[in-house]
């Protein structure tokens, strides 16, 4: 990019990754100006009316465990910007036939205890990550370029992921309940189980239900990205929304560029510019299963069989470990079933003020075949009727988004894949192309900072905060990081997150 007229950074896309990188670069001095083709900001952080204007609903994600966890947003301090995180007493249920259900309290005591025989496994499982949570946290969530800081840490992490990203995990349990609670944390990476991906994803999700927790924002996902955009437009950045970005000759202007994109639309936006071997790298990206999701307007709470699991914040519903395993196989291998994984939150369990008299949001996902065009409303209420007889009856109306439209919404999820890129193993570090810097292109100036690049998908920040070091660094010549907490910039607090700067 050629440094003629124009902001010293562009950034097209506003989800969670494109506004940490615009807070980095802003509060760094830079002149930051953000592209977003959606007539708001947000991207998987968006909430809105559907049905009722005094009932807002999330879009695309609504619960945060990596809000409150992540190297990023402790530094961002979301309390101290007014976002109030709301903890449930449960942090997610998994209802079993018969009424049964396994509940993971925020409380590791009374998960434990609720486990029964297998609550002394749960916890020698879980309870050594819980005391390195942090360092457990960080490793995950680096730039996975450099040594662990805490070898402990690793090693713990290291052991637990190879047996319960194998089929060995869910023998370790005595009954149902307990490997059942897993898999369904494991489900979050979206593809084959189990799998090393998986098996991470279990770890880091399931010690953290009893950590840092997996908590609602008050009022809904929106206040997150509000939140981000208030600390930009303090900071002197610019938004540009309703502004879709075709081809990068359009900000030619610009010192730097940061794409919040998938490869295939970076791919796009390079045109024929991009050298053979790496857009080879892009093409052959792989992406995972799809997410088809229903809104649901209904008049009362979910009537769970079993009730306490109205107390949770996430709900996971796909039988036991050897249903899931089974129905998310074939999904992983593109063949369609009638009883997917469904993902249910019930907003107002944690946050009350999200509900009307008669009137509450239901959010939920089916993991379905990438790019699947079939409308998701009958298998999703058929498996919450599973575990929640009369639910039907409840609903006042819905939104149904095939995986094949989630695309046209955003699109980043190529169809329907929200996680941006499937989570492989390979693709776990090797995120979009093996590289020694994954943010670096090798475009001069242009960086990519979507969940395409490690760490990986989720509402962290880590991506957008790597790629923007990685742009201070080899394009303004600077390894100074500007403290993220509220108040004046102060270069001397970023200290604590130095360590994951790319090489």
């Amino acid at each position: 990019m050629s440094s003629v007229s124009g902001p010293d950074v562009a950034i097209v896309g506003t989800g969670p990754n494109g506004l940490a990188a615009g807070v980095v670069l802003a509060r760094a001095g830079l002149r930051v100006e953000l592209y977003e083709a959606a007539g708001s900001i947000g991207g998987g952080l968006r909430t809105a009316s559907l049905f009722d204007t005094d009932v807002v609903h999330d879009i695309c994600s609504a619960v945060h465990p990596m809000a409150a966890a992540s190297p990023f947003f402790r530094a961002f301090d979301l309390a101290g910007r007014g976002v109030e995180l709301l903890h449930p007493e449960i942090s997610y249920a998994h209802p079993l036939d018969g009424g049964r259900a396994a509940l993971a309290y925020r409380s590791l005591d009374a998960t434990c205890e609720h486990l029964g025989p297998d609550g002394p496994r749960w916890r020698r499982l879980l309870a050594p990550l819980l005391e390195r949570s942090e360092a457990v946290v960080d490793l995950i969530l680096s730039g996975q370029r450099s040594v662990p800081r805490d070898p402990a840490a690793a090693l713990l992490l290291a052991s637990r992921v190879a047996l319960h990203g194998s089929a060995l995990g869910a023998a370790r349990f005595q009954g149902e309940e307990a490997p059942a609670l897993l898999t369904g944390v494991a489900e979050h990476a979206v593809g084959k189980l189990p799998s090393l991906a998986s098996g991470a994803v279990a770890m880091l999700l399931g010690h953290l239900a009893h950590g840092t927790g997996w908590p609602l924002p008050r009022g809904g996902s929106g206040r997150i990205a509000e939140a981000m955009a208030e600390d930009i437009v303090g900071h002197g950045g610019v938004f540009h929304t309703g502004h879709p970005v075709r081809d990068l000759a359009e900000l030619r202007g610009a010192r730097a560029v940061l794409l919040d994109t998938s490869p295939k639309g970076f791919l796009a936006l390079a045109g024929g510019r991009l050298p053979r071997a790496y857009a080879r790298s892009l093409e052959r990206f792989r992406y995972g299963p799809g997410a088809a999701k229903v809104d649901f307007l209904v008049s009362e709470p979910i009537p769970w069989s079993e009730p306490a699991v109205g107390r949770a914040g996430t709900v996971h519903l796909g039988g036991t470990h050897a249903e899931m395993v089974r129905q998310e196989t074939k999904n992983a291998r593109g063949v369609r079933t009638q009883e997917p994984f469904v993902l249910v939150v019930d907003p107002a369990v944690a946050d009350p003020g999200r509900a009307l008299p008669g009137k509450r949001p239901v959010w939920a996902y089916a993991h379905v075949p990438n790019g699947d065009p079939t409308d998701p409303f009958d298998r999703v209420c058929a498996q919450i009727e599973r575990y929640a007889p009369g639910f039907r009856d409840t609903v006042l109306a819905h939104r149904s988004v095939p995986a094949a439209a989630y695309e046209d919404y955003n699109p980043n999820y190529v169809g329907g894949d929200i996680g941006s890129g499937a989570m492989t193993l390979y693709q776990s570090i090797a995120r979009p192309a093996p590289r020694i810097d994954p943010y670096r292109t090798p475009l001069p100036g242009v960086f990519l900072c979507s969940s395409a690049t490690p760490p990986g998908p989720s509402v962290h920040g880590m991506s957008g905060y790597l790629a923007a070091l990685s742009a201070l660094r080899h394009r303004f010549g600077t390894r100074d990081v500007p403290g993220l907490a509220p108040g004046p910039v102060d270069f001397s607090c970023s200290s604590g997150l130095r360590g994951s700067v790319p090489v």
